[in-house]
């Protein structure tokens, strides 16, 4: 019997919601060990030199914080960067991640250096959870009709960038952004975790209201059943750029640094 979409949709929500209970509760309640470290990765649609504005505070409150360069290229690959990465830090880390790299965080936070998560604006699986099925439970961001392909690489089109993507920041740094950003190749959007890191790590997620790429939500609903510390911001797609004392201020809690 096939199910229709609203039957399908309340199914997998319900299943949602009894993971939640088994599952939420670990990551709130936990408080994060002090770090020092901290390691970013970036989504689609960009790449490293995104968290500058982060990394700029982060390296004036004293911490060491490195910014992945992700291949975009497939999940094991990009894991396996931030992996390599999280290997060289020298004691507790902060794994934050935005957009698409809340996959990488989800997958790679269970490495023994990561002492806590951040997501802004990400995506947060569960482990071996269909990501793709879980967005289509809510209405489709404007941003996913700006994706143009040349052959197996995506990116988004100008319009939609300076428009969905990055809607509040000036249009000459929302161009600047755009001429560097990293086309994607579709093996990764196939990706699916095999770990949920936010089941044992404290986990914290910044929502962002006005964003036209990711459901806003379907933010809130990912944050919720992870149990996270969440801020919610008045901010498109790239709160990192556009509101950085706010982020930061997240990571720095989640590294134990304030309350």
């Amino acid at each position: 019997m096939m199910m229709n979409r609203r039957a399908f949709s309340t199914a997998l929500l319900a299943g949602a919601a009894a993971s939640l209970l088994s599952t939420r509760g670990t990551a709130a309640t936990t408080t994060p060990v002090k770090a020092r470290n901290v390691v970013l990765v970036h989504g689609l649609f960009a790449d490293g030199s995104c968290w500058s504005e982060v990394i700029a505070r982060l390296q004036a409150a004293g911490l060491n914080a490195t910014s992945v360069q992700n291949p975009l290229s497939t999940l094991p690959d990009a894991v396996a960067s931030t992996e390599r990465v999280l290997a060289r830090q020298d004691g507790p880390t902060v794994l934050v991640g935005h957009s698409f790299s809340g996959m990488i965080v989800t997958e790679a936070g269970v490495h023994p250096n990561v002492s806590a998560l951040v997501y802004v604006a990400a995506r947060a699986p569960d482990a071996g959870e269909d990501y793709t099925a879980l967005a289509k439970t809510f209405p489709t961001p404007p941003a996913s009709a700006g994706i143009v392909f040349d052959g197996d690489e995506g990116r988004l089109s100008e319009e939609a960038f300076l428009r969905d993507f990055a809607g509040d920041l000036p249009k000459e740094k929302a161009k600047v952004l755009y001429a560097v950003q990293q086309p994607f190749h579709k093996a990764l959007l196939s990706g699916k975790t095999t770990h949920a890191a936010w089941r044992t790590k404290p986990s914290y997620y910044a929502v962002s209201t006005e964003d036209r790429t990711i459901n806003p939500d379907l933010e809130r609903f990912m944050a919720k059943r992870m149990g996270a510390k969440t801020i919610e911001l008045k901010a498109s797609h790239v709160s990192l750029i556009s509101h950085p004392e706010e982020i930061t201020r997240l990571i720095l809690e989640a590294a134990g640094q304030q309350g």
